[in-house]
Order: structure tokens, then sequence, then C-alpha cells
């Protein structure tokens, strides 16, 4: 095991990263220092000051489902790594990304065939909308370019993904006025509600001249707020957008893999979108790839124009060290039991989350799979939230009025325990 670095090479760690790292989400130079990772293994990360470990609550932005250092994910990247590590996608292929596609359709919504494999889970938005406007220029409706998705909605932070964020008390709403002008129903109500599902269908049948698409996060809506909806209206909106010509994409790149306890959040609702993109999970947090499908509808439409091909072609295109890691995700995941492991997440998380409703400040504390959210009826103090889940043992990343869990599938009892404990004591001094 590596030595810990000496006091002094740590704070000239920490020195050079606040002069030169821009972190996510933080301004430059950064105002809080972050914690330093020495290594992870399992649920544990393993801090390089010598103050021990902390169980990771996050799954690293709720992507190393299989938690850290698995060695059938380990296997798969130096199997890789002897062979070659990259290789151009243009007018080339290889086994890895070939089989990884396969693997994607096979498990996917039945009707969704194609891959387009991409280099995270914002380009794969970036190329579902690309494809949704490509398909209706090349059939002669280039005025079928706007989208519609409703309130709450997160799809990622370049430029179309940012247009379909909430653009009132959004992350991006900086941007109102630059980006293009999509357009929003309200947030959708937790429980099924008609008067909801006429507006989505309303909404729909007034512009569908104009529309391209419909996109959402189906069932739950991450960065925005961790909402959860009711799955009936995925399909009021699928019906809404057959009747009247307009293209489905559902946002699975937090859902997919297990989150919500099905494979993908879709399949609450037995629909199948007409583009899906996912992410973050796809190679158990190892390596960063996503990818977008779609029906052959979109495909053949695409095909058909004057220019009969998606331009998009990312340097890293279907990287076969990604590709192999992936396609070893998801088969460690289908070769599990992960429904019972989910369900017995959803059911600790539960009942560990539930004295957070006696807490001052909370305003709803719910559970969905393995996703567990406290709601504060107040912006959380981030340093003091953070600090509470660290004395708790626990890696936890608050942010608006939220703490929130979504730990790896492979968490024990014990540290689901610890996690909820976190989040409450977060909640509590946040």
């Amino acid at each position: 095991m590596p030595d810990l670095p000496a006091p002094g090479s740590m704070r000239e760690l920490l020195d050079l990263d606040r002069r030169h790292v821009w972190h996510p989400y933080g301004p430059m130079p950064g105002r809080q220092e972050p914690l330093v990772v020495e290594s992870a293994s399992g649920v544990r990360l393993r801090m390089a000051d010598g103050s021990g470990e902390l169980v990771d609550g996050m799954s690293s932005w709720w992507s190393a489902i299989h938690g850290y250092n698995h060695p059938v994910l380990n296997d798969a990247v130096r199997g890789q790594l002897e062979r070659m590590s990259h290789v151009m996608f243009g007018g080339l292929t290889h086994e890895p990304a070939v089989r990884l596609a396969k693997r994607l359709v096979d498990i996917s919504p039945e009707g969704l065939e194609h891959v387009f494999l991409a280099d995270s889970g914002s380009v794969s938005v970036e190329v579902a909308v690309k494809m949704c406007l490509q398909h209706w220029r090349s059939l002669g409706r280039p005025a079928k370019q706007r989208l519609l998705t409703w309130r709450g909605g997160y799809h990622g932070d370049t430029w179309q993904p940012m247009s379909v964020c909430d653009p009132e008390g959004g992350m991006h709403e900086l941007w109102q006025g630059v980006l293009p002008r999509q357009i929003f129903a309200d947030a959708p109500p937790d429980g099924y509600e008609e008067s909801y599902a006429d507006q989505l269908r309303s909404l729909i049948e007034r512009h569908a001249d104009e529309l391209a698409a419909v996109i959402v996060e189906p069932v739950v809506q991450g960065a925005g707020g961790m909402r959860f909806h009711s799955p009936a209206y995925l399909r009021v909106l699928r019906e809404a957008c057959d009747a009247h010509d307009v293209l489905l994409v559902f946002d699975e790149i937090a859902t997919g893999f297990g989150r919500t306890g099905t494979l993908f959040a879709a399949e609450h609702a037995g629909v199948t979108p007409d583009v899906m993109c996912v992410g973050k999970a796809l190679t158990g947090g190892y390596m960063t790839m996503a990818a977008t499908l779609c029906t052959s509808r979109v495909a053949d439409g695409i095909s058909r124009g004057e220019v009969p091909v998606l331009a998009h072609g990312p340097t890293f295109m279907g990287n076969p060290l990604a590709a192999a890691v992936a396609c070893a995700s998801i088969d460690l995941l289908l070769g599990q039991d992960w429904r019972t492991e989910v369900k017995r997440i959803e059911a600790e998380l539960r009942e560990g989350l539930e004295p957070a409703l006696q807490l001052p400040g909370v305003r709803d504390v719910r559970v969905l799979g393995a996703i567990g959210v406290v709601q504060l009826d107040h912006e959380v103090d981030m340093r003091a939230a953070t600090r509470a889940a660290v004395r708790e043992g626990v890696w936890l990343r608050p942010f608006r009025d939220l703490v929130y869990t979504m730990p790896p599938y492979v968490t024990g009892d014990a540290d689901l325990v610890r996690i909820t404990r976190a989040v409450c004591a977060a909640a509590r001094e946040g």
C-alpha cells in the first residue's frame, strides 16, 4: 500500500489544488478545502491525511454501483490494456464496442436498436437532441426544432442539455436569453393528477408543429431536485407524442442500471422512448463513457436526408478500455440478484431516514430503490452538513435544499445504518 504523504507535502498538494484546479460548481480559486482521497476499496474512501476511511454514500456521483477496486472490473481493464487502450472509431471498430452496443440493445426497452457511444452523459444528451433535430430536418420538417420538458429537470452542463434544465432556480439560470428557448411544463407532482396529465397533452398538441421532441428524466429527477413522480406520466407522454408526431427522449443517465429498482426507469411505465441516454453507472464508475440509443425510426429518418450521416464523432468515441469495463460491469450486475440488493437498500434507507421527519427544518423524506432524500425547508449549509457526515464516517455531497444518498449496491447493512445516521446528522446541522 502506498505510504501516506508527509504533512508538508499534503499542505503543498492542497495549496496547488486551490491555485490551479477548478473543481465542479466551484469558484476559482476554491473557497472550501477538499478532502484528499489516497485510495478506495469496496465502499470506502481512504483519506490521505491519515484520518481513516469514509463510507461513500454517493457512489461517486451515482456511478460506482459495484464499489471500488472490484477484481472483476480491474481484470477487465488490465486485459483490455494488454491488447489496446484506444483506437479511433472512424473507419475502424473493435470487439469491446460492438459487444457493448449489443448488450445495451439486449437489455434496454424493446425497440431501441442503434447505439451511439459518447464520452459523457451531457454529450449523450447533445447527441440525442441532434438526432431528433436532424430526423425532422431530413424528413423536410425543419420547423420542428424545439424541445419540451418539465421544470425541475437536469440534463447536463453543455449547451443543449442546459437549455432543458429548469430555467428558474436551476444551475443554469444564468444563461436565460442566450440558450435556445424551450417549452416547459410545470414540475410533475409526485402522485398522478389528471389535470397535470392534461397540461402535458395540451402543451404537446399546441406546439406539435415546432416540437422535435419531449425530453424528461423518467420517474426520478436527479440533480434538478431529486424529485420522484408517477410512472403514469411517461405513458401520457408516449401517447401524446405518438398522437402528434413528436419524438420522446428519456434521460436515464442517473436512473439506469437498477438505481430505481428496475433496470431502467422506463420499465416502471412499460414505455419505450424513441431515444434513450445512459451513462454514469455504465462503466461501474471506472471510465467516462455514455451512450445514446435510438429506434430504427429515428435512424432511418436521418439516413433519408440530404446529409444522411450523424455528424458527431468524439475523439475517444468507443474507447476500448471504457467499453471493455462497461461490458464487465453490466455482466457483473446482471449476474447477481441485484433487484434483491436494491430492495434491501431501499428498506434500510426507509427505516434509517424516517427519524429525519422529526428534525426541525425538514420538509420531506423520500426513498425509491437505492435513492434516499431528505429535503429541507432552507438552503443547506454544505460545509456544516459535510462536516457532520464526515464525523459519522460517511462521505455525502449535499446541495441546494437536499441531503441525499445513492450508495453502491454492495453496501452492507451496517454501513447503510451509518449512512442514514450521517444523512440525519447532516440534515440536523445543515
